[in-house]
């Protein structure tokens, strides 16, 4: 069966002139052939060939005068033309060991290649022979398996999975990926049942491998799926068994608590669906440093970081339950005994321990300070809010609306129309105050240099006086209030400045932090 218009980019001729003058066979395979057939845009293209992957990519290469990349290791090449990236690899057949996932490798032909793939909806190739360009092959009907929506493997799924066991978290991960609401993917239910037979297996991979396969399954549309696959098979005791202990409902007197597993894993759900509406409305910005400066840009893909953060944001409650005769069941303090577990998490799982930690720390810690804003919008509040969350402010405030759940829907619309109060009184204060990623006017060395006093503590006592009035409104936003209040705190102390006043100069100014009305234009990269 020739298929028509799915090879229409210009590197497909052109792969397939050197492939006939080298006197190679090359065929498209995987990713891009499944994404085909789903109207999925894609732009990697594997080419597999019954020959040297490595001479045809330097074939093609100079013909198209690309820079080529070689990984002799691994035997693939890899160019870039016209906004795609095409790796090649020669046509192999693989064997394992009980104890590794490393590979036996050796030549093989198109066949050999496509029985050593993970599904079958991944081995379908496109050939690149000019006497069947453009021509299906598909041993293993990977065609009706995406017709049907399923999940399956080319040989015994015990025997994939057993020698490979990361395939058995691809699995889920593809399930996650290519289904949607209107048409799920399923594992077929013998796979489902080997991955559990096999869970074992996943300790002889590098927690690396596994933790990049459950990023990919984090920005999924609705990462809920993945997440509950691998608790249903098993896998997540292994991955991440502190995610598991939120899993029951412990009943007392006839009181039960939520069931914080669900809960979490539909928090996480609403924070993908309530984050890619912010992106579609072009509402929520990334701030970085370039050159020393800070600056901002329009987000356009999902953070993966605010996704870990709605993982892990009830990960304490396990920790933090109480029972009390008179007010039930209790988790205080769930948001600080969450967030001294993040570096330790964040360790285990090889994640970085940079400030994508910190955001994540960040945000559990403050989870649930919005929502307690609730009862009482008070203006000095919100400026301890939008000082503490800085420019992590709306992702913090998506997470909050997000953690807005009950299987009561009449709950859920008084809860958010409160929160939406929140949302205007931190508008109001934020534009009346700008206190976003605020920073004290007063720095250590201006106190110094006005008092002719060493390093000590009371510096910190005068900079923490400063910023406790500015954001409980006794002072205005302002150096010149902030220096004022400065020198009576410390004439209450014994401190008294020097004669000569001391000059208002770079060592306490700070610059203005990064606002999408003022930086939008310029931020872009």
């Amino acid at each position: 069966m020739v298929i028509e218009g799915v090879l229409e980019h210009p590197i497909f001729r052109i792969v397939s002139d050197a492939a006939r003058k080298s006197g190679v066979r090359a065929f498209v395979i995987g990713g891009y052939v499944r994404d085909c057939f789903l109207g999925r845009p894609s732009k990697d293209i594997d080419i597999v060939v019954e020959g040297s992957g490595i001479d045809l990519a330097q074939k093609v290469g100079e013909t198209v005068r690309s820079t080529v990349s070689v990984f002799r290791n691994f035997g693939t090449a890899m160019l870039r033309y016209h906004g795609v990236e095409i790796e090649f690899v020669g046509a192999r057949k693989e064997s394992y060991r009980r104890d590794s996932r490393k590979p036996i490798v050796e030549d093989g032909t198109l066949e050999d290649d496509q029985q050593r793939r993970d599904f079958t909806i991944n081995a379908m190739a496109f050939s690149l022979q000019e006497e069947n360009y453009g021509e299906l092959v598909d041993p293993f009907g990977g065609i009706r398996d995406l017709d049907k929506g399923i999940i399956r493997t080319p040989l015994d799924p015990d025997t994939t999975y057993s020698d490979d066991p990361l395939r058995m978290i691809r699995a889920i991960r593809f399930a996650t990926k290519l289904g949607t609401p209107d048409r799920p993917f399923t594992i077929v239910p013998e796979s489902l049942e080997s991955i559990r037979r096999n869970r074992d297996r996943i300790t002889i991979l590098s927690m690396e491998r596994i933790t990049e396969e459950l990023n990919k399954i984090l920005v999924c549309d609705h990462p809920s799926t993945g997440f509950r696959l691998l608790d249903e098979t098993g896998l997540l005791e292994y991955i991440l068994p502190q995610l598991t202990g939120l899993k029951g409902v412990e009943t007392v007197e006839g009181r039960g608590h939520k069931e914080n597993f669900s809960h979490t894993l539909e928090v996480l759900d609403n924070v993908a669906a309530f984050e890619k509406e912010a992106i579609a409305a072009g509402r929520l910005r990334d701030y970085f440093f370039e050159d020393g400066t800070e600056t901002c840009r329009t987000r356009t893909e999902p953070d993966l970081w605010l996704r870990w953060a709605a993982l892990l944001h009830d990960i304490g409650k396990p920790a933090a339950k109480r029972y009390d005769p008179q007010t039930g069941w209790t988790f205080h303090g769930h948001d600080i005994i969450g967030a001294r577990m993040i570096p330790r998490l964040f360790q285990r799982l090889k994640l970085p321990l940079n400030e994508k930690m910190k955001y994540v720390q960040k945000l559990v810690g403050l989870h649930l300070r919005p929502i307690a804003l609730v009862d009482e919008v008070t203006d000095s509040a919100v400026r301890r809010l939008l000082f503490d969350a800085g420019n992590d402010i709306d992702d913090l405030m998506i997470l909050c609306n997000a953690d807005i759940t009950s299987k009561n829907p009449r709950k859920v619309e008084r809860l958010r129309k409160n929160f939406e109060l929140v949302r205007m009184k931190m508008d109001e204060v934020e534009e009346k105050d700008a206190l976003r990623n605020w920073k004290n006017p007063i720095s250590g060395e201006y106190i110094m240099e006005t008092f002719g006093i060493a390093p000590g503590k009371e510096i910190g006592i005068l900079k923490e006086a400063v910023k406790n009035a500015i954001l409980d409104g006794i002072i205005e936003n302002s150096f010149d209030a902030a220096d004022s209040y400065m020198r009576e705190q410390a004439a209450a102390i014994g401190l008294h400045p020097l004669s000569v006043p001391a000059h208002s100069g770079s060592s306490h100014s700070e610059p203005a932090p990064c606002h999408p009305e003022r930086s939008e234009g310029t931020a872009a990269q």
